[in-house]
């Protein structure tokens, strides 16, 4: 039995209910064809077809319950009026038909829209009416009527559960959002203190080491204003970008973020650092957008800093050049370091970065090596972006 049933239970719970159906549609239908002649005169010929038209409708009750009851009230229209009933049968209709007919009517009043269960409620009340004789025929139509509410009873219960499921689930979506962006938050929190701390820490350093350590050359005494200012700076976009999300109460402090204006100092810094920067410049306009600016800041500095890590000791020149509607900018490395380059250039995610920036303006960005070994990035940004559009920070660009 059970092998045989397998195959059953293997079948999605709609093909199951609609093989139900079927199986009692036969049932019905195995009763109403033999018992016809009891019931009315129905020449034998004919038999057949009514007992379908009284038991075959119930099959569509899951798949089309209103195309079901219509075709169950058709017959229960056309069969009085065609045939009699015989044997002092009273009713109208085989017990069967009247059966399948309040079953889909249900079914309606449950599934169905409102409209259609209006329809089959007063098309049913009105058949049992018109062709039940006697005070019979209200006795049905007040059945019917008390059918037809418990059906909606089930659909207004089951449609409130299913609102309820999906209010649940949402509530549970936006609480497991709301702890992943608590999370995030405190990530920040924490990343925000210990940056500000440390950095902090070694702008405090760089300055007083002129006074705190004697006979330092003027030449070591420049190299720790430039390392105190590097540290200031940096620490002042840190507190301008992760400051915002702090949810403690505390103010952040707010720095303004850097653009196309502060690229000559960017490229100071890194001569500082001992990179051979070479600049050449055309035609470079001076009121960008701010997005373009801030995107073009960025990938510059996250060209320098590769070619520092991956190609040490390599020359760098950086071109930058503009026209009425884009400015591209392109940062090449020589040979020297290329090995170097090569190892390390697929470890991190600042090319991606890179090009996940300039995507969020409506640029480019182009990476590769140069013929002669070095390593080369071109980008290519509008020189205006439109309003609103969101350029995409440190704290949504994975770290080199």
């Amino acid at each position: 039995m059970a092998v045989m049933l397998a195959p059953l239970l293997r079948l999605p719970p709609a093909a199951r209910v609609d093989l139900l159906l079927v199986l009692v549609g036969a049932i019905l239908y195995s009763i109403a064809w033999p018992t016809l002649h009891v019931t009315h005169d129905v020449p034998a010929a004919v038999q057949p077809m009514i007992a379908a038209l009284a038991a075959w409708p119930i099959v569509l009750a899951r798949a089309n319950p209103a195309l079901g009851w219509a075709i169950s009230a058709a017959g229960a229209l056309v069969i009085p009026m065609t045939f009699d009933t015989v044997g002092g049968y009273h009713i109208p209709w085989q017990v069967v038909h009247v059966l399948v007919l309040m079953v889909l009517l249900l079914v309606v009043s449950a599934r169905s829209p409102l409209p259609a269960v209006v329809v089959a409620w007063l098309t049913t009340v009105l058949l049992f009416v018109v062709f039940v004789p006697g005070q019979d025929g209200r006795g049905w139509a007040v059945g019917l009527t008390v059918l037809v509410v418990f059906g909606l009873l089930v659909r207004w219960l089951v449609s409130s559960r299913l609102e309820l499921a999906e209010q649940e689930e949402a509530a549970d979506v936006e609480r497991a959002r709301r702890a992943v962006l608590e999370e995030r938050a405190q990530i920040a929190r924490d990343l925000h203190d210990i940056v500000a701390h440390h950095m902090s820490l070694v702008v405090v350093q760089a300055q007083s080491a002129p006074y705190r350590i004697d006979g330092l050359s003027a030449e070591v005494t420049a190299e720790f204003e430039s390392i105190g200012a590097t540290a200031r700076a940096a620490l002042n976009e840190v507190r301008g970008m992760l400051g915002v999300l702090r949810s403690d109460g505390q103010v952040a402090e707010y720095a303004p973020l850097p653009g196309i204006d502060g690229i000559d100092e960017l490229i100071e810094n890194s001569r500082r650092a001992g990179l051979v920067v070479t600049v050449e410049r055309d035609a470079l306009p001076h009121d960008p957008s701010e997005a373009t600016g801030l995107v073009l800041y960025r990938i510059l500095q996250e060209s320098l800093s590769n070619a520092a890590r991956h190609a040490p000791g390599a020359s760098v020149r950086v071109r930058l050049v503009g026209s009425d509607t884009e400015v591209a900018l392109t940062v090449t490395n020589d040979p020297s370091g290329a090995a170097a380059a090569a190892e390390n250039r697929t470890g991190g995610h600042g090319i991606i970065g890179m090009r996940d920036r300039a995507t969020s303006v409506g640029g480019t960005v182009t990476t590769g090596a140069t013929i002669d070994g070095g390593f080369a990035v071109r980008a290519v940004l509008p020189l205006t972006v439109a309003p609103g559009t969101h350029v995409l920070s440190v704290a949504n660009i994975a770290p080199a």
